[in-house]
């Protein structure tokens, strides 16, 4: 009698492990897929900066230029996020907001509100976009009027970036000198949040735990039979 509640509980607890390993597993497919189909920008903004895809083609010099731009912006006492969207991929699941710079920025100024408040700007091929954060926010997007993109992508849509960091800056009572373009190995600042690891970290320990469990199911299942075996007449 003890043996076989032995094997009971072991069997169980194998059970209740791939449960636990399964739904481990829809956890992680759920938040790889809400990532995915989201907007990118206001995951990467909510903690940082700077909002860079990889397919925006700035190069790295630009992007040492913009980070340091921020951070003296930051430091002499204004505080601005920037996203930078260069297509429509960007945009995640709003891709009807692409070439829309100023309907984008309202957008993600709402998403952004439950933690940042301030000036926020948007750069796409066709314009800019600039919205106040927070009730207390102010934000004038005419300083933009005479600020032009010359270039589609790359060190155009960089170039139209400081500037216009400059100039809301500038507006703002900060004046604040763009930095020397020193290309370095060095971190941008920037993310996108389609580079986001944790999707894949729940993905891999779901894995594992499943793994884990199939063994110990294994184990238990072959004990229970030989036990029924040995106690029938």
């Amino acid at each position: 009698m003890t043996d076989s509640t032995h094997n009971r509980k072991g069997y169980l607890r194998a059970r209740l492990a791939s449960s636990a390993a399964v739904l481990a597993l829809a956890i992680g497919l759920l938040a790889s897929s809400a990532l995915a189909d989201g907007d990118p920008a206001s995951d990467v903004l909510a903690t940082q900066s700077l909002f860079l895809p990889q397919d925006a083609g700035i190069p790295l010099a630009q992007q040492n230029q913009l980070s340091a731009l921020l951070s003296s912006a930051a430091n002499s006492g204004y505080q601005v996020r920037v996203a930078i969207i260069a297509s429509s991929s960007d945009l995640g699941s709003v891709t009807e907001l692409w070439r829309a710079p100023q309907t984008y920025a309202r957008f993600l100024g709402q998403e952004l509100s439950f933690v940042y408040h301030g000036p926020l700007l948007v750069v796409m091929p066709n314009g800019f976009g600039v919205a106040a954060v927070g009730a207390t926010t102010r934000a004038d997007s005419s300083v933009l009027d005479g600020v032009r993109i010359d270039a589609a992508g790359g060190p155009g849509l960089g170039t139209a970036a400081l500037t216009a960091v400059q100039h809301l800056a500038d507006a703002a009572g900060h004046s604040i000198p763009i930095p020397a373009a020193v290309a370095t190995a060095s971190g941008s600042g920037s993310g996108s949040g389609s580079g986001d690891p944790f999707p894949l970290i729940v993905f891999a320990i779901g894995a594992v735990l499943i793994v884990v469990a199939w063994a110990a199911s294994l184990r238990a299942r072959p004990v229970r039979v030989r036990h029924r075996g040995a106690s029938a007449p």
